[in-house]
């Protein structure tokens, strides 16, 4: 048994009255054992200016003066009156205080405590900040309860207000929770504590019934004369009402009594009493060493560099992000200027170029659509003076030939046309120029009679101009063709994954591609996806699906001039560029391959599907006769014959009076 073990301190007397002790005369010492005050949990309540203070000051004195260092948690800086005898560290918030501290000194200062054996004043009166001031008790508790937990040396923690910090209405904050955890198991590590309140009815009862020693000053509210009550009994609960300035009841569980006591008044500078009339003088008080700080001012200085750092960092940070917003809005001013300089090019192209056919002109809104429009060049000569070689050369210059980087945009086509076309140039360079009109009106596959005037006389020979290659610029075939053409230059995985689309549906492009014979890595896949997406023959239309999108790129080429079966036709010459004939012409009777693409509501079971290249089916309607042919086949075998009709009518249409 060591001596701490059996040490006491003296801190009252036995006072005489109801409640009092029977065993001991009024004015018996009264001696307390140190090893509990140490490491048991303790309670001191009652209301203000009844002596409760006094008497936790009077703990500690008797503490210090025997070499047992204590933690004062003081929440309204009337502690410091200790210094007057004691050396003890003053922390908190104030000027008055030995070192202004924070959080980051929670660690040092319970290696202060528990390690150098200093006794500490823990100020938070002078946070202007609840919070702060809460966070630097937890980080102080929890450093002493870690430590203790090594150390296991006996050590008294005294808090102030503790209803501040364990309310029993409200909930439990960090700070209360880690309270609680001394109180109920920082006795087996030597730490103890002790909470001060001047309302006991405010506090949790799970501390105060937990508590190994009470100490009940004067109590005259209805609510905290109950507490008395259930804690001790209704004898003491009347009794408290009526117990003088310093004088209280005092329970231990090591004696298993309780006893009226009158506590000795403080020895110290009593910082906490009500001011009166006299002056007030501040005692001298003692100063801790400087060594003893000047770790804490090391952390300190060190708190006060990263705080600087952190300005100066917060300062560029925001001169940057103004600098970000200042280039932001040059950008989009930027942007501005190309929009508007964009719309003038475009707006001066088109009032400059001759629109075809009542045609809206170039559009150079989407990229890779060339314009089919131009002055057809025996027009253009026959209005210039002199006709010959030098009138074609400036034609020629005044007129260069336009090369199309995808297919061209025709106009509406009317039977009652003129035949003036403009000349186009083809990717592969082959130029053309013809009279489409007039072939069709014809109904045969001759050339026209040669040009006169000042072509061939720029030419110098009577012989006839070689007869012009592919079809006439501008007209169905001629954009079926460049459509034709631009799909077969597809490479050939790419052509097999757009039949997959169509027949399909909407598919993954990893799928597609697997389909047509590739490998299912996604970015091969992908890379063959691309041509068709940016060509427009395939569509995105929801998270890694694409839809097959050929008829909307073939409406579009003929400016939304074509619908109905005209365009379904239109769509099948396309897709001869990688849809096989027998498919096609399956496809065309309606005797299909099973497809997925749609599902067709079959209204009589006579009548023949459509052509798969719209949404809505034709429903024939019975009748007498014979069942008539699909309305897709009568249409080709229309364009295919020349005639008007089935019965032979020798009044032929052209394709573009057709369109």
């Amino acid at each position: 048994m060591t001596e701490t073990d059996t040490e006491t301190i003296t801190v009252a007397d036995v006072s005489d009255g109801p409640g009092g002790d029977a065993d001991a005369d009024p004015g018996t010492p009264v001696s307390l054992p140190v090893v509990e005050l140490l490491t048991g949990r303790g309670f001191v309540t009652g209301k203000s200016g009844s002596g409760k203070s006094n008497t936790a000051s009077v703990l500690v004195e008797n503490l210090l003066s025997n070499n047992f260092p204590v933690l004062v948690v003081d929440t309204d800086g009337e502690y410091y009156g200790l210094k007057e005898e004691f050396e003890l560290l003053h922390a908190g918030a104030d000027d008055e205080c030995d070192i202004q501290v924070s959080p980051e000194h929670a660690e040092k200062i319970a290696s202060l405590a528990l390690e150098g054996n200093v006794p500490i004043i823990l100020d938070v009166s002078g946070y202007l900040d609840d919070d702060e001031a809460k966070e630097l008790l937890l980080s102080v508790a929890r450093h002493l309860f870690a430590k203790e937990k090594k150390l296991k040396k006996p050590f008294l923690m005294l808090v102030e207000e503790v209803h501040e910090y364990i309310p029993e209405g409200g909930g439990l904050d960090e700070t209360g929770k880690m309270l609680i955890k001394i109180g109920k198991r920082g006795r087996k590590h030597g730490l103890g504590i002790v909470g001060i309140s001047q309302r006991p009815a405010d506090v949790k009862k799970d501390f105060i019934t937990q508590c190994d020693w009470l100490v009940w000053h004067r109590l005259t509210w209805n609510n905290d004369t109950n507490v008395v009550s259930r804690i001790i009994d209704a004898e003491h609960a009347n009794a408290v009402e009526d117990l003088g300035d310093g004088e209280a009841f005092l329970m231990t569980d090591w004696s298993e009594s309780v006893r009226r006591v009158q506590f000795h008044r403080k020895r110290t500078f009593d910082a906490g009493a009500t001011p009166g009339l006299d002056d007030f003088e501040r005692p001298e008080l003692k100063s801790v060493s400087d060594d003893l700080v000047s770790d804490l001012r090391e952390i300190s200085d060190e708190q006060e560099r990263r705080e600087s750092e952190l300005a100066d960092l917060r300062q560029e940070l925001e001169k940057k992000a103004g600098r970000i917003r200042e280039l932001e809005a040059e950008l989009e001013e930027a942007r501005d200027l190309s929009r508007m300089a964009d719309q003038f090019a475009q707006a001066m192209l088109q009032k400059a170029e001759a629109p075809y056919r009542g045609g809206g002109g170039r559009n150079l809104a989407r990229e890779g659509v060339a314009v089919a429009d131009q002055a057809e060049l025996d027009e253009y000569d026959a209005e210039t003076e002199g006709g010959g070689a030098e009138s074609a050369a400036e034609t020629d210059d005044a007129h260069p030939e336009i090369e199309p980087n995808d297919w061209p945009t025709p106009g509406t086509v009317d039977g009652d046309e003129t035949d003036e076309q403009a000349e186009v140039t083809f990717d592969d360079g082959d130029a053309t120029a013809s009279t489409a009109t007039e072939r069709e009106a014809s109904g045969t596959d001759e050339d026209p009679p040669a040009p006169a005037g000042p072509e061939r006389e720029a030419s110098g020979t009577d012989e006839d101009p070689p007869a012009p290659a592919g079809p006439e610029p501008g007209t169905r075939e001629a954009v079926v063709a460049a459509l034709r053409a631009e799909i077969e230059a597809l490479p050939g995985l790419s052509r097999r994954m757009l039949g997959h689309y169509r027949t399909e549906g909407p598919s993954d492009p990893v799928d597609a591609h697997v389909a047509a014979g590739g490998t299912p890595e996604q970015p091969m896949a992908y890379g063959r996806n691309r041509p068709l997406r940016t060509a427009g023959f395939v569509e995105h239309v929801a998270e890694d699906r694409y839809r097959y999108a050929l008829p909307d790129r073939v409406a579009e080429a003929f400016d939304g001039h074509l619908d109905g079966e005209a365009l379904a036709e239109a769509v099948r010459d396309v897709e001869r560029a990688f849809v096989d004939e027998a498919t096609l012409a399956a496809e065309a009777a309606d005797v299909r391959v099973a497809d997925e693409r749609d599902e067709v509501e079959v209204v009589d079971d006579d009548v023949v599907g459509d052509d798969g290249f719209v949404d809505e089916d034709a429903v024939l309607v019975e009748g007498g006769g014979d069942t008539p042919a699909a309305a897709d086949d009568a249409t080709r075998r229309q364009m295919a014959s020349g005639s008007g009709n089935e019965d032979g009518d020798s009044t032929g249409r052209t394709d573009a009076e057709i369109l």
